[in-house]
């Protein structure tokens, strides 16, 4: 007696309800392992990874897949980062921050006294990972110290892009309204310079979407993850936590200038190739700062920051260390 032979019958809706069943999504905030994604037609979804050491972050691009065994969305693959933005850990290895960043805003205002040497780390970090920075002064309506002043020309003669506004009355959003348009867009800062204030004015009803919040010490809510909004005019806005002190991935910084772009046009030159300006026989770098046409402050940044790169560079263990340029 003959075998019989069954042919397979193709389930012509089966590619459908297969594509139906796995979507792209946009990473909004990320809660450890899992994280809450909006899918291609809008619905926001809790998703968690599929497998062990699935690590995404707010602005990532995945696809997911619905399980529907368990009523849960499952993350499947991160889509490659067209940016990344990372700091530095406490072992001296680079964590990520945020993805596809295309504009750093770094806020500022004259309350709180501004610590213009976390802004220059947090430009050095976009530098490294070839992301265009703004710095934006919030609360125009106080004024700067002459001093603050000073540094802020500096730093716009050396191609930062400024902008002023005030969140509380308005003046200058639509001129950063216009500059974010199209962009995906991360807000950061020292705490108290009113980031929570300009993503209510940039986003209307972003406080009812608030999803990770503390209070401050004197019981204000603070933002404590990256969350991820839509923008009204086009592109994204990234709020983040406000900082004390940010670190940029020591690894991935420029071994010559560490992202400061006026040392980075300075050091070709030097006498020596390899020079890192700081004690070189004829440094053209520290002929600049004699001179006043480098900022003495943003000079003593810069050397902060080197020797920080040598202090976190050994902490990370030998077999994972990159070349010391």
């Amino acid at each position: 007696m003959g075998l019989r032979h069954h042919s397979r019958v193709k389930n012509p809706s089966a590619g459908a309800e297969a594509a139906a069943l796995r979507q792209s999504a946009l990473v909004l905030v990320s809660h450890g392992a899992s994280a809450r994604v909006r899918l291609e037609g809008g619905e926001e979804v809790l998703a968690v990874p599929k497998r062990r050491g699935l690590q995404c972050v707010c602005g990532d691009e995945v696809t997911c897949e619905s399980d529907g065994q368990h009523a849960q969305w499952q993350l499947g693959e991160i889509k490659p980062r067209r940016s990344a933005l990372h700091r530095s850990n406490a072992r001296g290895g680079a964590e990520l921050v945020a993805a596809n960043v295309t504009l750093l805003v770094v806020v500022i205002a004259p309350r709180p006294q501004p610590d213009l040497f976390v802004v220059d780390r947090y430009l050095a970090a976009a530098a490294s990972a070839g992301i265009a920075a703004l710095l934006l002064a919030n609360k125009a309506d106080l004024a700067f110290d002459a001093a603050t002043r000073d540094e802020i020309a500096a730093l716009r003669s050396c191609g930062c892009g400024t902008l002023e506004c005030s969140a509380r009355s308005g003046a200058g959003l639509d001129s950063l309204r216009a500059r974010m348009r199209g962009e995906t867009v991360m807000l950061v800062g020292q705490s108290g310079v009113g980031k929570s204030s300009l993503l209510r004015q940039l986003v209307p009803g972003s406080e009812a979407m608030v999803g990770e919040l503390l209070k401050d010490d004197e019981g204000r809510h603070t933002t404590s993850a990256a969350q991820l909004y839509a923008l009204p005019g086009g592109g994204s806005l990234i709020d983040s936590p406000g900082v004390r002190d940010f670190a940029p991935a020591v690894e991935m910084l420029d071994a010559a200038s560490l992202g400061f772009a006026e040392i980075a046009t300075l050091a070709p030159q030097c006498r020596f190739a390899d020079c890192v300006h700081l004690r070189e026989p004829q440094c053209a770098v520290r002929a600049a700062v004699e001179s006043g046409a480098i900022s003495a402050r943003r000079y003593e940044s810069y050397r902060r920051l080197r020797r920080l790169r040598e202090q976190l560079l050994e902490r990370i263990p030998p077999a994972r260390r990159k070349p010391r340029a």
